[in-house]
C-alpha cells in the first residue's frame, strides 16, 4: 500500500485540478478542452516516455493508468494551464510566451523531482548520487520541452476567432505536444553524442532564459487568477514541508536550500495574485 506521502501528494494534485477546473468551467469550452486534454497529454507522454527510453519507472500510487500514476497526467495539465494563465497576462509576444511556460515548469521541478525520488515516486534507476542528486539532466531538457510543446501547439489556434480556435486548439497541442516531446527525447538520447549532451541542454535551457529577459516582459497586464500562485505554492509547500519531515530533503542540504530558491522566484512572480484558497476565479 503507498505511504501518506503517496496519498498527500495525489491529494495535492487533484486540489490543483480542482483550482484549474472551477477557472476553465467560468471561462468556457475552449478552456475546459485545453484542461482535458492536457490531462490526456499528460498520460500519454509518460507511456510513450517510459517505452521509448526505458529510463525510468513509477511508483505505485492509488489510481494508476498502465505503469504510470493518474495523478502525474492531471498535474502536467495543472502546470501548462496555470504557466499558460500566467505568461498571457504578460506581454510578451504571443508565439515567445512558450518558452516563460516552459521555464516555469522548470521552477517546479528543480526542486521536486531529487526529493520525489527520494519518496519512492519514480526512480530513475541511476542511485541518488547520479547527475543532479540521482536525476539526470536530460529530465529537466525533457520538462522544458513538454510545456513548451504543448503550450506552443495550443497558441497556433487557439486565436482564431469561431469553431476552429475554439475546438481545434487542444487537438492540436495535444499533437503538437507529444511530437515535440518524442521528438526531443529521440534527438537528445539517440541523435546527440553522449559528450556534448549536458552541453546543449544547458545552452537550450539558458538561451530560452536569456530570450526571455531580452524580451523584458512585464507582468499582470490584465488580471491572473489566483490558480497561477497556488498551483506552484502548493507543489513547493509540499516538497519542503514533506521533504522535512521525512529528513529526505536534507540529504544532501543542497536540496533545501534549492527547494527555497524555487520557492522564492515562484513567489516573487505570482505574489500579486495571493488570495485564499477558493474554488473561484
Amino acid at each position: 500500500m503507498p505511504s501518506p506521502y503517496f496519498f498527500l501528494f495525489e491529494l495535492i494534485i487533484y486540489i490543483q485540478f480542482a483550482l484549474c477546473l472551477s477557472h476553465a468551467l467560468k471561462h468556457g469550452t475552449q478552456n475546459l478542452l485545453k484542461l482535458g486534454f492536457g490531462i490526456l497529454f499528460g498520460v500519454m507522454l509518460e507511456l510513450a516516455t517510459i517505452r521509448q527510453l526505458n529510463a525510468y519507472e513509477y511508483g505505485q500510487f492509488f489510481i494508476m493508468v498502465l505503469d504510470v500514476p493518474l495523478c502525474i497526467g492531471v498535474a502536467w495539465s495543472c502546470i501548462i494551464y496555470s504557466a499558460m494563465e500566467f505568461s498571457d497576462a504578460t506581454n510578451l509576444p504571443y508565439f515567445p510566451r512558450p518558452l516563460l511556460d516552459g521555464l516555469l515548469g522548470l521552477n517546479i521541478d528543480l526542486a521536486l523531482d531529487a526529493v520525489a525520488i527520494r519518496f519512492g515516486f519514480w526512480d530513475w534507476g541511476q542511485g541518488l548520487e547520479f547527475q543532479y542528486f540521482g536525476v539526470p539532466y536530460v529530465n529537466f531538457w525533457a520538462w522544458f520541452w513538454v510545456v513548451f510543446s504543448f503550450s506552443l501547439g495550443y497558441r497556433l489556434l487557439a486565436r482564431s476567432s469561431g469553431w476552429a480556435g475554439k475546438w481545434l486548439s487542444a487537438p492540436l497541442a495535444f499533437l503538437a505536444g507529444l511530437t515535440g516531446v518524442l521528438g526531443t527525447n529521440a534527438f537528445i538520447a539517440f541523435v546527440v553524442p553522449d559528450e556534448i549532451r549536458n552541453i546543449l541542454i544547458a545552452v537550450t535551457l539558458a538561451a530560452a532564459l536569456v530570450i526571455v529577459f531580452l524580451l523584458r516582459p512585464k507582468f499582470y497586464q490584465k488580471p491572473v487568477a489566483p490558480l497561477a500562485f497556488w498551483v506552484p505554492f502548493l507543489t513547493h509547500a509540499y516538497v519542503l514541508i514533506a521533504g522535512v519531515i521525512s529528513g529526505v530533503i536534507l540529504d544532501p542540504t543542497f536540496l533545501l536550500v534549492m527547494g527555497l530558491v524555487m520557492l522564492a522566484v515562484s513567489l516573487a512572480l505570482h505574489w500579486k495574485t495571493v488570495k485564499p484558497i477558493a474554488i473561484s476565479n
